[in-house]
């Protein structure tokens, strides 16, 4: 019974000091980055846009919030290339970032790094036009989030490129610049809306805000839409076909939203 009592004791300390260590590896691991870019859309046949590279900016002594050179720190992205932001829509997203290690502090800005080669068709053309880009921008649009990191974490962003506001008619010169405009979330932070639209063979926007911020997304081949990276609260979600449908909008008042959680609003039918 002794030698039991001890084999008992013995075992317990072993457990003891194996869940001990396990919450330690789990505290102690990096925290890790992932990025998503979803598309606030424009009324173009196509946005093409180079991505090359996302960099992130830490807290520090000496932080300056207009330095473009000093303390920024490349993360990379999985597939740098060409994307047609138009087909970020229905749910669709483009994964930058994925779990990458990171360290701790507090991340003050993103920084989202455009190539050269952006184009833009317009609607009713087929040939795409060159996105000209200031060289204000060429270093890349800065994003303030304020994101304190800590170990044992993973911390996923939703980037929204507002395509609207970030293609820019300049004048009388013919010119297309293109002057990114973004919006970050965390995701942690946020929930979205999910539906669908029918008929589901017309072009449709759909539109969600709260009277400070707007966010909208297309209808993808199926009718199904997705908007990411709102704040809770209530929203007014507006359904808009195309002019050709000859169908009417739809307004959907009272829509909330909760942190973690997708919002379904099930199939909406037009008339």
């Amino acid at each position: 019974m002794k030698l039991l009592k001890q084999l008992i004791a013995t075992f317990l300390i072993l457990f003891a000091f194996s869940c001990n260590n396990s919450d330690d590896s789990i505290n102690n691991s990096s925290p890790t980055l992932s990025i998503k870019l979803v598309d606030d859309p424009g009324d173009y046949e196509h946005v093409y846009v180079e991505v090359i590279d996302v960099k992130v900016k830490y807290d520090s002594e000496d932080f300056d919030e207009d330095d473009d050179v000093n303390g920024w720190q490349s993360v990379g992205v999985i597939s740098p290339g060409v994307y047609d932001l138009l087909e970020l829509t229905g749910g669709v997203s483009l994964q930058l970032v994925d779990n990458e290690e990171i360290e701790e502090g507090t991340i003050k800005q993103i920084r989202l790094i455009l190539g050269d080669d952006n184009t833009v068709v317009l609607e009713g053309e087929t040939e795409p036009r060159p996105l000209n880009t200031p060289s204000a921008q060429q270093s890349g649009l800065k994003i303030m989030v304020n994101q304190e990191i800590i170990n044992g974490f993973n911390y996923d962003f939703i980037l929204d490129f507002d395509v609207d506001e970030s293609i820019v008619m300049a004048g009388n010169s013919g010119n297309i610049n293109l002057k990114p405009v973004l919006r970050a979330s965390l995701e942690i932070n946020s929930g979205s809306i999910f539906g669908s639209v029918s008929p589901n063979d017309i072009p449709v926007e759909v539109e969600a805000t709260n009277g400070i911020i707007t966010a909208s997304t297309f209808t993808d081949a199926s009718g199904n839409f997705e908007i990411h990276g709102l704040p809770s609260g209530i929203y007014t979600v507006t359904i808009t076909p195309d002019d050709d449908a000859m169908l009417n909008p739809v307004v959907i008042d009272n829509v909330e939203v909760t942190v973690g959680q997708t919002t379904n609003l099930d199939t909406i039918v037009l008339e």
